[in-house]
């Protein structure tokens, strides 16, 4: 189905792939002959055979599992503003064809609405997985099987932020996949995909995990598996399989400037999916944590400032008042380096890690302040959408601060919700190169909280050759490294 920007779009590749490849064997050539022509003298060779390289048996992967993969078709209507006229009048009235030609009210209807998808059956009894994207606002769901049945399902729920649905089909003793574990794949391990591209059903398409735990600009607090195996229109839902045959991914994204698969696609890991399957089945509804904090990426300039070793963990940029991380003690500057003992590497894998605890637990958060560690308690909250520093980071550059700065007036600090704090006027220097803009409010300078301009003068002078300055932006507040030099 037609999703967010990142949803799988139209994309020819096929002559794409044609000509790489016929790059690459030429490219392979032109080198074998170089070097054939410049060896003047011999080379030692070791007599002992080559050892071959197995490669995957992908076809039984197929074969074993196409069976339990299936074909999604979902149809709805959707409310449109038809031709101008009034929808009480006579279609040749004459004041309809007034409308037609001048402008006028519109006529409302509702237009057909159909998309495809794939998903996968877990259970012999007809629970099926696929993504929330592919069932959303459906009327009517069918779900075809490849020996060609059909069966209307049921949505027994879905979670828009996991992008994970549940489906029920009355049948029995259905084909089944087996269900692995992402965490144990690795970056480069083989993959391979089963799922309805442009409704071709049952089309397999393989490559390799090009990344873990990746974020996208979605807002997701989904944990991606990237890969570069080709997902397209109808992919949608469909399992990511490991080389024993086992899921651990939902095909869910691809990321691309054309509009077409470019060699990133996504899959949500199957321990979240069977996560957000299980409290669906049992209770109908999802539960999932929340801290109450927005978070960014710590770079190697942030690291820097903060006193970090290496670019690690999740920094804090702004605390929810009265959330379970304020009332734990968690400050805007603080950068959390784990959870129950679990290292967080990076700002992605704390929203999914948060998550995955029940309201009203309990975790120990390593948080890492002014220069020294510390262990807090977080009684996790309720999830609601998460809330993330709003931008990329920027990019650094070198040069002194170069701000035109005021107090903020009472108004305005009723406005922003900030005590003190100063308001940029004018920028350049450093601080333009960085991304600090005309209107942003500096609130902190590595974590001391900025009150007047004389206050900010005097840490810019003692600070070293990086500062990381806390700015308020509209709705949200994002740490900014700055190269004084």
């Amino acid at each position: 189905m037609q999703a967010r920007q990142f949803k799988m779009t139209v994309a020819a590749v096929a002559v794409a792939a044609a000509v790489g490849g016929a790059y690459s064997l030429g490219h392979l050539q032109n080198i074998g002959a170089a070097q054939a022509a410049v060896q003047s003298a011999p080379i030692a060779v070791s007599s002992a055979p080559a050892t071959p390289v197995a490669l995957p048996d992908m076809g039984s992967i197929v074969a074993r599992n196409s069976p339990a993969v299936v074909n999604i078709s979902v149809s709805g209507t959707r409310k449109t503003a038809g031709a101008p006229g009034l929808p009480q009048l006579d279609p040749d009235h004459p004041l309809n064809e007034y409308f037609r030609q001048f402008g006028g009210p519109r006529s409302r209807g509702e237009a057909p609405v159909q998309g495809l998808g794939s998903g996968f059956i877990v259970s012999a009894d007809g629970t099926i997985l696929t993504n929330a994207h592919v069932v959303d606002g459906a009327d009517e769901v069918t779900v075809k099987l490849t020996d060609k049945r059909e069966f209307k399902a049921k949505v027994l729920g879905l979670d828009k932020a996991s992008d994970v649905a549940v489906l029920k089909i009355e049948a029995k003793d259905l084909p089944t996949v087996k269900i692995g574990s992402s965490t144990a794949a690795r970056v480069g391990d083989w993959v391979l995909a089963i799922g309805s591209p442009f409704g071709f059903e049952s089309s397999a398409s393989a490559g390799i995990v090009s990344a873990k735990s990746r974020s996208l600009p979605d807002g997701s607090y989904v944990p991606f598996i990237q890969t570069d195996v080709a997902v397209n229109p109808g992919n949608s839902g469909g399992p990511l399989f490991n080389m024993a045959g086992e899921v651990i991914g939902i095909n869910s994204q691809i990321y691309s400037r054309s509009g077409g698969y470019q060699g990133l696609s996504f899959a949500i890991p199957i321990e979240l999916a069977t996560n957000i399957q299980q409290q669906i089945v049992t209770s109908g509804k999802v539960q999932r944590g929340k801290l109450g904090v927005t978070i960014q990426e710590v770079n190697q300039a942030l690291a820097d400032s903060f006193g970090l070793k290496k670019p690690a963990g999740a920094l804090v940029s702004s605390v929810e008042k009265g959330s379970p991380a304020a009332k734990a003690g968690i400050e805007p500057g603080d950068v959390i380096l784990g959870i129950d003992g679990k290292e967080i590497a990076t700002s992605g894998e704390l929203p999914a890690a948060v998550a995955g605890r029940t309201p009203g637990d309990t975790v120990k958060l390593q948080v890492w302040r002014k220069g020294g560690t510390r262990d807090l308690e977080v009684k996790v909250g309720a999830f609601s959408e998460p809330k993330l520093a709003a931008g990329d980071t920027p990019e650094t550059a070198k040069g002194r601060l170069g701000v035109a700065v005021r107090p903020l007036s009472p108004e305005e600090q009723r406005q922003a919700e900030s005590k003190g704090g100063l308001l940029v006027q004018e920028v350049s220097g450093a601080a333009a190169k960085a991304g600090i803009r005309a209107g942003d409010i500096i609130i902190s300078v590595d974590g001391e909280k900025v009150s007047d301009v004389e206050k900010l003068r005097t840490l810019v002078t003692k600070a070293g050759k990086r500062i990381a300055i806390l700015v308020e932006r509209g709705d949200s507040r994002v740490f900014v490294p700055v190269e004084l030099g």
